[in-house]
């Protein structure tokens, strides 16, 4: 989405925010750096749904913007329940749309809840009525699963940009920025080697994160890894990920001061005068990895979600879904087959095909 219709989209959500409670717009502002603008919109007209019928409803009198944090914490089960009864029998929803609009309701009284606080340390909300409301039961076809998936994961020349972009274009996005620039600087082997992996092989964030230097088999493109269930795999990785891998690994001794005993691949400098280099936590990897995705303009993309990526792109280019299922590390097979019903002509027409070697069975 490019910066003018964001920009559209922010000035419809602040017309919409105007008509509501500050700690509404409190919430959205907390979720901005989270949210697509297009997302924080769909919440604000979800809202103005809930709000408007606690009005409708005899539950409040006033204005919108004036309504209390006390009558949320003093709705009823039963009261909130008769708001569901409402999106489904007056405005027609179906139960996927219900389930939205709960889950927006639901984020933000867990917000004011467990997250927000008063100047005296007190959360706004003592008690959360929507915490003990439950979504509608929707069993979902591979196609529907599929579909969400394919609007948050990379796809056709998004793979590569997205590489590229870790390895030389955030540092150049930031360049008025020294220290973000000078982080790049000194982490984008790593990041790249990192995002790398899991773009070429698919592997699990545990999977990543636990990945030891001698791990690594440098002739046969493999990593070693215990998988769910406690077994020992060999993965392929593609070519590409092990020249980003070579990158680094020159690099990873001296650029993070690290003794020979520490085995881990992935590192993060030591912390604080006496602190010592350690392992890259999976949260750490997490926050990596959504830190480029923001910057990238794609910020659905999760560490899962790249892992999703190489799978779709896998299966377009290869086509061997027990294979992938043995990639993956998948119990069953019907867990790989969702990546069937992922339709993407850019990776169909893509000219160049992974290069990831093809497995022997």
């Amino acid at each position: 989405m490019d910066n003018h219709s964001k920009q559209q989209i922010y000035t419809k959500l602040h017309k919409h925010l105007k008509d509501l409670p500050w700690y509404v717009e409190e919430y959205i502002n907390y979720k901005k750096r989270k949210l697509s603008a297009a997302s924080l919109l769909n919440y604000v007209h979800d809202y103005k749904i809930f709000f408007n019928w606690l009005v409708t409803g005899n539950y409040y009198s006033g204005e919108l913007k004036n309504l209390p944090l006390e009558l949320l914490e003093s709705l009823t089960v039963q009261e909130t329940e008769q708001f569901l009864t409402f999106l489904q029998y007056e405005l027609h929803n179906k139960e996927v749309t219900m389930n939205r609009k709960l889950s927006g309701l639901k984020s933000l009284f867990n917000y004011l809840q467990n997250i927000a606080e008063t100047r005296d340390l007190q959360p706004y909300l003592k008690r959360n009525v929507m915490a003990k409301l439950e979504f509608n039961d929707i069993k979902e076809s591979m196609e529907t699963t599929a579909n969400k998936m394919e609007g948050k994961i990379l796809l056709g020349d998004e793979y590569e940009q997205f590489r590229q972009f870790i390895a030389y274009d955030y540092g150049k996005l930031y360049k008025d920025n020294k220290k973000l620039v000078n982080f790049h600087l000194r982490n984008r082997e790593r990041d790249t080697a990192l995002i790398s992996l899991i773009l070429g092989s698919g592997l699990r964030l545990s999977e990543v994160v636990n990945l030891n230097v001698d791990d690594i088999d440098h002739s046969k493109f493999t990593a070693r890894v215990i998988r769910k269930g406690n077994k020992e795999q060999y993965v392929y990785f593609s070519k590409q990920a092990m020249d980003d891998l070579t990158e680094y690994l020159q690099i990873r001794s001296k650029r993070y001061d690290i003794e020979k005993t520490n085995k881990a691949l992935f590192v993060a400098a030591a912390m604080g005068p006496k602190g010592t280099p350690r392992r890259l936590t999976a949260r750490a990897i997490e926050k990596l990895v959504e830190k480029y995705a923001n910057a990238f303009g794609k910020p659905s993309v999760s560490v899962h979600k790249l892992r999703h990526s190489f799978a779709t792109r896998y299966h377009n280019e290869i086509n061997d879904v027990p294979k992938l299922r043995r990639q993956l590390g998948h119990s069953s097979i019907q867990t790989t087959m969702i990546y069937t019903h992922i339709n993407n002509e850019d990776l169909k027409n893509a000219v160049d095909k992974m290069d990831m070697p093809r497995f022997d069975e």
